[in-house]
């Protein structure tokens, strides 16, 4: 099993983590035109290089926008007090051509923070507006980590305590103590460690990648590393200011799922999920598209709708809903808030995957986003279909053009 570790011995932000995972590898082309994709208004530059910090070599990664940085900057590793609300991020995320598994990664980061903002003060999650998390870098540096993590696609996401620091921080709301509140609520329940330097060594953008991807945190690594990663900070501190994260492999037998995965042939990838359903016979039709696109937002894999014939005749339809085991309740909370449904019926599964890639093709109508899977000699290619899309209508051409083009290239 493919496992990715965060070592948060020096706690975690966001440019850091960009850091970490490009030094363990993740394509930087491909993640910059990711990035890419959001369209945001704000003019930045993306400065990626190698340095040093206490002696330990790593990629830093500094986002300089072109609008001077407000006194906040000094205080935080996000930098930039932008007043968005999780509509406008929403709507943001949703009109650009970003891949959806990034969106859907990207959603429930913000959904975290927004659900973490409101109880700390004590409003409806409508009426809040992000200000250090809702600038450009702070939006950049999550949707960036939301491409590494699809990008390494690893099979569990583990992390260490985290340190917090201490002290005292500037942030929209004046001088807070570290952490500051919205670490805490997003933290609730998860090891951490405090005081080890005094200032923030992890803020909220940290935290909430954590709080969205990690499935366990222990300070025991039980596994083979195959890699290391050093994101460095831009702090001098009386330890490394850097995020250490490991790749590695694990053949641990945990709750003994991984006794199928002894059986299970090496040219597949097995994940164990969970399958939700429920059967709909008196709801509007046109609400589906609206409910999957929620289910989507915290954290569905798929989902999919069969005709069933119900009882007395009528015709229904039979929601499934593919899912880690980790949002089993978001996604019931989602199927009966929205939906007419009155029960519901899960059940584990067994997924296999072939190995897969993603790559930059490039076409006559510009470049596209492919992923390619491989079964013994036979390739399979899929092109993001949003990019398709956005080609054909950039060059005025029919989306078979576009789709015919790719083929005719992969076969070159």
């Amino acid at each position: 099993m493919k496992v990715l570790y965060y070592d948060c011995f020096s706690g975690i932000c966001g440019d850091m983590n960009l850091g970490g995972m490009l030094d363990l590898g993740v394509d930087k082309d491909l993640l910059l035109d990711e990035l890419g994709r959001l369209n945001l208004e704000e003019h930045y530059n993306i400065d990626i290089r190698k340095e040093t910090k206490r002696g330990i070599l790593g990629t830093r990664v500094e986002i300089k926008l072109d609008y001077p940085s407000q006194a906040v900057a000094d205080n935080h590793c996000e930098h930039h007090s932008h007043a968005r609300n999780l509509k406008s991020i929403t709507n943001l995320l949703e009109d650009s051509s970003l891949s959806e598994s990034v969106k859907t990664r990207s959603l429930k980061m913000f959904q975290l923070l927004a659900e973490g903002e409101a109880k700390v003060h004590g409003v409806d999650i409508d009426d809040i507006h992000f200000h250090e998390v809702g600038g450009t870098d702070a939006i950049l540096d999550i949707v960036g980590a939301a491409f590494c993590l699809e990008y390494l696609q690893v099979d569990k996401v583990m992390a260490s305590s985290i340190e917090l620091g201490g002290g005292f921080v500037n942030c929209e709301h004046g001088l807070l103590p570290v952490p500051a509140p919205a670490v805490i609520e997003l933290l609730q329940g998860i090891p951490v460690k405090l005081g080890k330097v005094q200032f923030e060594t992890t803020t909220p953008t940290g935290a909430v990648i954590l709080a969205a991807s990690v499935q366990e945190y222990t300070d025991q690594l039980d596994f083979m590393i195959t890699k290391t990663g050093y994101g460095i900070g831009k702090r001098d501190l009386e330890i490394p200011n850097v995020l250490r994260i490991y790749l590695g492999e694990t053949s641990s037998n945990e709750n003994k799922v991984n006794e199928w995965d002894s059986k299970v042939n090496d040219k597949y990838k097995a994940k164990h999920e969970y399958m939700i359903e429920t059967n709909i016979d008196d709801m509007n039709p046109e609400y589906y598209e609206y409910i999957e696109e929620k289910l989507f937002a915290v954290g569905a894999l798929d989902t999919f709708k069969t005709l069933v014939m119900m009882k007395k005749g009528r015709p229904g339809i039979k929601l499934s809903v593919l899912t880690s085991v980790d949002n089993i309740s978001e996604i019931e909370e989602v199927i009966f808030r929205e939906t007419s449904a009155i029960g519901l019926r899960g059940y584990p599964v067994d997924k296999k995957m072939l190995p897969r890639e993603i790559v930059q093709l490039s076409t006559k109508f510009g470049l596209v986003t492919v992923k390619s899977s491989h079964f013994g000699d036979q390739n399979k290619v899929k092109p993001e279909y949003e990019d398709c899309k956005r080609l054909a209508l950039e060059n005025n051409v029919t989306l078979i053009e576009v789709y015919e083009e790719i083929h005719k290239r992969m076969k070159s």
